[in-house]
């Protein structure tokens, strides 16, 4: 294993490692219909440093699972799958979006793709296997709860993370 590789994994498990950490620290917060999980300001990271898609989905993954292991999401397995699965298209999204886009369009649209594929993922799974009777106003009811917590953590939290991190990311970044 080569240097660079070895540091893309070291970063990546540090993500990972962190996502979880600031899922679980607040998991009251991190699951169910209404969520504000801090950790989604990670999300934007792809933007500026690629190889963190892979520590964030894992994160995403652990967090969800652990989560159920510890009676504060539900959802579990499920959750696991397709909370990793957003994570990982979004991430995707975002990495393309970093490597085309600069300056302030890099800070608005960075975020756009958790805070979408979020809202429509785990919104759809919540009114699949939460809610009984859903209809076209619970659903998007249901995802608008997610976009919101969401758009807080990926705007706010991750435009700073971003600002702050940017330069020394793209210096560990070694294509």
């Amino acid at each position: 294993m080569n240097k660079k590789t070895a540091k893309n994994i070291t970063i990546g498990a540090i993500i990972a490692a962190l996502y979880t950490a600031l899922s679980l620290i607040i998991a009251p917060l991190s699951f169910g219909a209404v969520q504000l999980r801090i950790s989604e300001a990670l999300t934007v990271l792809p933007a500026v440093y690629p190889p963190s898609i892979v520590g964030l989905t894992l994160g995403c993954f652990l967090s969800n699972l652990l989560g159920f292991f510890l009676g504060a999401n539900p959802l579990g397995f499920i959750d696991a799958i397709v909370g990793s699965s957003a994570t990982l298209l979004a991430a995707l999204l975002t990495a393309y979006i970093g490597k085309k886009f600069k300056g302030t369009l890099l800070y608005l649209l960075a975020p756009l793709p958790p805070v979408l594929f979020n809202a429509l993922f785990v919104g759809a799974e919540l009114c699949i296997i939460v809610i009984p009777e859903v209809n076209a106003a619970t659903f998007f009811l249901t995802c608008l709860y997610i976009a919101i917590g969401e758009a807080i953590a990926c705007y706010l939290g991750g435009s700073i993370l971003l600002k702050s991190c940017s330069k020394f990311l793209l210096g560990v970044y070694e294509k």
